[in-house]
């Protein structure tokens, strides 16, 4: 998936994440993940299938993106809803993990077995998660502070301070709105 401004996807286990907040273009009104099988197709495309994807799975992966969505803005400054939070713990208590250690003594989340469709969808997001928060990746994973944007952006500036996906679009439009306010 092209990324605005040129930027890097996220790297590792977090580009599921980043990629499936950004099945939707909030600006330009694009939605890849609009029924049932377009949902089980982008899944499969990233080893992830089964039953359950039916319209009830779309719905909760559509809550579940979307607070990832809130979660990644949470990172430049901004709280999650409470709302969010709990539809987010809701979905997570249906995806369970379970941890994995190898023969070196490694560990990590992995999903449970036996999971299928959303809920597998949603346990592979958690370990992704859960990899990032231990490898210290998860708060560069930004939702866009354009509320006309939103989009999902890998921030590698050296200070981790990036608030657009890209300044040359959304970060110069606010720029130019405060310029105007500063100036009436």
């Amino acid at each position: 998936m092209e990324q605005p401004g040129e930027r890097s996807p996220a790297p590792g286990p977090l580009r599921l994440v980043q990629d499936l907040v950004n099945t939707v273009d909030l600006e330009g009104g694009t939605e890849e993940l609009g029924t049932p099988e377009a949902l089980a197709a982008w899944a499969g495309e990233r080893g992830v299938r089964g039953p359950g994807f039916d319209a009830g799975g779309l719905a909760d992966v559509l809550v579940l993106r979307e607070a990832l969505r809130d979660v990644c803005q949470a990172h430049t400054g901004v709280d999650v809803p409470p709302g969010t939070l709990e539809a987010l713990a809701a979905l997570l208590e249906r995806a369970p993990l379970r941890l994995a250690v190898d023969a070196e003594g490694g560990a990590a989340v992995r999903p449970a077995a036996g999971l299928t469709g959303p809920a597998a969808l949603t346990a592979a997001v958690a370990a992704a998660v859960a990899a990032a928060v231990a490898d210290g990746t998860w708060a560069r994973l930004k939702a866009c502070a354009a509320d006309t944007c939103r989009w999902v952006y890998y921030d590698r500036s050296p200070s981790g301070r990036s608030r657009w996906c890209t300044m040359a679009i959304c970060g110069s439009r606010a720029k130019m709105r405060a310029y105007r306010s500063r100036t009436r």
